[in-house]
């Protein structure tokens, strides 16, 4: 596997990749988990060579965001892409990501909005606009993200949609379901911030979650369904609950009846100072 760190290394990297085939790009902050490996093996399906990306990126983070706390091991993700056959790691630092005179921001509204975006101004901006750049620095033929991040995944696909993005279309954005640990937990990063306790206490989130959808799915009343669940969270530990929400699988929209297309119960919380995102499937019911 090739490492390189400079524009201008990345593309001719990425023009020999070219020659013998497709390729497949997975964004990453790094601190790889097998959740993010998961999305390494999947875009080997669908790509003749796989480039990862990892920068932890400073504009999707607030001012009391974790952007210093956040792990950085190079080293170790290295191994880790090389053993899954990544071709080509993309690894910039700041200063070539965002060089003197950086001077735009992209942002999408509507499905930006509300849920993670209510509680961290700015965060969609720099997903959108780092992710854009990632599109044209690599130009790859697909891409791959974590349903995990069903926000940021919706803001993604809206950008490349409003912009008339080929690198990659709309239909090249691939979602890959999440990764979960065996009691259930959405793999992250995050998790390792956890204690001992935290982490046990942390196993109620999707267990919750999947009661609730089941009662939503059986056609219990919707806000009666939602409050049940935060309470729930709370009694578990979790304090406080961001947000508990039933929303629109496409736009995000919140919904507030049994939904009669596809939909997705989204729920951010904090477990001490650890903040923790997950979301899940529901079915609609025929109108």
């Amino acid at each position: 596997m090739q490492t390189v760190s400079r524009l201008k290394l990345l593309r001719e990297a990425v023009d020999d990749l070219r020659a013998s085939g497709t390729i497949a790009l997975v964004p990453t902050m790094g601190a790889l988990h097998e959740g993010h490996l998961t999305l390494m093996r999947e875009a080997k399906r669908h790509a003749a060579h796989v480039v990862a990306s990892i920068f932890v990126n400073p504009t999707q983070f607030g001012p009391n965001e974790d952007l210093d706390a956040y792990p950085r091991q190079l080293a170790q993700d290295q191994a880790k892409l090389e053993a899954e056959g990544v071709a080509l790691l993309w690894a910039p630092d700041v200063a070539a990501m965002y060089p003197d005179g950086f001077a735009t921001s992209i942002s999408v509204s509507g499905v930006s909005e509300g849920l993670c975006g209510a509680s961290r101004p700015g965060h969609f901006d720099g997903v959108a606009t780092v992710v854009c750049k990632l599109f044209n620095q690599v130009r790859p033929d697909v891409a791959l993200f974590g349903e995990k991040d069903w926000q940021q995944l919706a803001v993604i696909r809206r950008m490349a949609a409003d912009l008339d993005l080929t690198l990659p279309c709309v239909e090249k954005i691939i979602g890959v379901p999440t990764v979960r640990e065996e009691d259930g937990l959405a793999m992250s990063s995050r998790n390792a911030y956890l204690s001992p306790g935290q982490r046990a206490s942390a196993a109620r989130l999707n267990q919750a979650m999947r009661e609730a959808i089941s009662r939503i799915e059986g056609g219990a009343d919707v806000a009666a369904t939602l409050g049940w669940l935060e309470s729930e969270l709370g009694a578990a530990g979790f304090a406080p609950v961001d947000y508990v929400t039933l929303a629109d699988a496409a736009s995000l929209r919140e919904l507030s009846a049994t939904p009669t297309a596809p939909a997705r119960l989204l729920v951010a919380a904090r477990m001490g100072k650890t903040r923790l995102i997950d979301n899940m499937h529901v079915d609609g019911r025929a109108a």
